[in-house]
């Protein structure tokens, strides 16, 4: 889905350059718009998020997202993946409207506006059109707070840091970085509350799955955690068997029954602990030895 997500990004910036040569221009159509002006649309909400302003703008988005959001995906699997990721997007649309609605409200805009550049004389109207949000920056600080809170100990080398920080300080230095700049930088083109409330979303997303963990059930499982809860099942019913079979041996050489149920606990524990680590980090991070008694298990089962 990662992947999917970084052509449709990139196929939606190279068709807004091929169509204004054509004249028709993508970000006046599918861009966010201000909900009290004449061209919003509510699917703005959505298509806003797969269009960006310059390549500078989409190479950080799709880089942030393929070096965050494929761990994500690999934890959560494809559809809860991306279905937090249009929350996300979606979140930073409402948020960036609501602050756009309060700067309305505050400024008490006049039937009559001058835009500073140029000294133009412009309707109300007209200058609430001028508010267009466009990019995918909302969807992908949900996705940096997902990892930070997933992995908050992850050490990460940032430029221009000589050393590692550990994801979740990361994460609140994105937040600090971002309120500053909402509060002091106004106008400079770059929508900072929307960035907030990306994250804002994805926080309170992820906090009512952390609280009703049954609600994401529907969302399936990722391949590679149901191969190995499979595995380990097939593990299990494996050592039923076995232990049914040492109890009907007559051999005084065999161990203990405390013997073998503190080894079978044992090996349980290794074996389960080795499938948390899976889920948590993916199957790279294990290590030979964790792999060859994973492999040895599924041999025997």
């Amino acid at each position: 889905m990662t992947k999917n997500l970084l052509i449709v990004n990139f196929l939606a910036f190279a068709a807004t350059w091929v169509l204004e040569l054509r004249g028709i221009d993508l970000t006046q159509l599918l861009g966010l718009h201000f909900f009290l002006a004449s061209d919003f649309q509510i699917y703005q909400f959505f298509t806003y998020m797969f269009l960006h302003g310059g390549f500078t703008h989409i190479f950080f988005n799709m880089f942030a997202l393929w070096m965050f959001g494929s761990v994500i995906e690999r934890v959560w699997g494809p559809k809860k993946f991306i279905f937090y990721y249009i929350v996300c997007g979606i979140g930073a649309g409402i948020t960036q409207e609501l602050v756009q609605y309060a700067t309305y409200t505050i400024e008490g805009i006049s039937a009559y506006q001058y835009v500073s550049a140029g000294g133009v004389q412009m309707t109300t109207d007209a200058y609430i059109n001028l508010w267009t949000t466009i990019g995918a920056s909302g969807a992908v600080y949900g996705i940096l707070l997902a990892f930070g809170m997933i992995f908050p100990n992850e050490r990460l080398f940032i430029i221009p840091f000589p050393f590692p920080i550990k994801a979740k300080w990361l994460i609140v230095g994105y937040i600090a970085i971002e309120l500053f700049s909402a509060m002091t930088g106004p106008g400079d083109g770059v929508a900072h509350m929307a960035h907030l409330g990306g994250m804002l979303f994805g926080f309170l997303l992820i906090r009512y799955w952390q609280k009703h963990p049954d609600s994401s059930q529907s969302f399936g499982r990722s391949r590679g955690q149901e191969f190995f809860e499979n595995m380990k099942r097939r593990y299990d019913q494996r050592q039923q068997q076995n232990n049914r079979m040492r109890a009907e041996q007559t051999d005084p050489r065999r161990e203990s029954d405390e013997e073998y149920n503190a080894r079978k606990r044992k090996n349980q524990e290794e074996v389960d602990a080795i499938l948390d680590k899976i889920r948590k980090s993916g199957y790279d991070s294990l290590t030979k030895e964790e792999k060859k008694k994973l492999f040895d298990q599924s041999r025997e089962s």
